[in-house]
């Protein structure tokens, strides 16, 4: 358990966590290292179909530790410092993040890049680069996901946002108290695990395509990208497996 960040995959879901609760898991090497392994292990692991992203402590993720930024006057971050979902690491595999407390800064990036989001009652979701003269510019796909005006109040005034606002935005997919946290983000992504992955995985990857293309393009696309859906063994399974009464056995083809 001193580990900086923790893996464990149960059932076709793994957990990452990040382990560095009296520094309210700031981004410090060792954990910036420990989230790199834990995302390509689940990329490369036929077995895992979801990853939760969570924290330790009362914190989720305070952002870049800001004594080790002015240890190495570090200036602008390599693109390798995070692991950025869809940017520097891909897996059509679904992402959740269970927010069990503050995400600022690097933390927010991590909560904004997961798939769906989690967070428990007393989260509270902030960008406060402006107040120390550091940069953001990893927030840029937050207008997709939010109103640009609120984007903009994020970026600027790096005041934070709670739950329940970030819930009525969109930001945040279900809000929870923070003992139920675990289990409704485990019925969560069980409930993801248990689907046809070829299914998931497409339909994961037509919402992000669909952010580039327009409205006739991305259907054609999605045609495209459902096609070996359709085609799978998977496809005769549910619906045969409705017929029974019983389970589908995915086969993932």
């Amino acid at each position: 358990m001193d580990e900086p960040v923790l893996y464990e995959a149960r059932d076709g879901v793994a957990w990452l966590t990040m382990n560095r609760p009296t520094a309210r898991n700031a981004l410090n090497h060792e954990i910036r290292s420990g989230l790199w392994d834990g995302f390509q292990r689940f990329a490369k692991c036929p077995d895992t179909a979801v990853l939760v992203l969570t924290g330790s402590g009362l914190a989720f993720c305070a952002g870049g530790d800001l004594k080790e930024m002015a240890a190495t006057q570090m200036r602008i971050p390599p693109p390798d410092y995070l692991p950025y979902l869809g940017r520097t690491v891909h897996t059509d595999k679904p992402v959740i993040a269970a927010v069990n407390g503050d995400a600022f800064g690097g933390g927010f990036l991590l909560a904004q890049m997961a798939d769906l989001c989690v967070a428990a009652d007393h989260a509270r979701f902030g960008i406060p680069e402006a107040r120390w003269g550091r940069g953001s510019p990893w927030a840029a796909p937050l207008p997709w996901l939010i109103p640009p005006r609120v984007a903009l109040e994020l970026i600027t005034t790096g005041e934070p946002i709670d739950a329940a606002r970030a819930h009525t935005l969109g930001l945040v997919n279900r809000v929870v108290p923070a003992e139920q946290l675990v289990e409704e983000t485990e019925r969560l992504a069980r409930r993801i695990a248990d689907n046809a992955p070829m299914s998931v995985r497409a339909g994961k990857t037509m919402v992000y395509s669909a952010a580039v293309q327009g409205w006739r393009d991305a259907l054609e696309y999605a045609d495209q990208l459902y096609a070996p859906v359709y085609l799978s063994s998977d496809a005769q399974e549910g619906p045969r497996a409705f017929e029974e009464r019983r389970a589908p056995r995915w086969r993932g083809c």
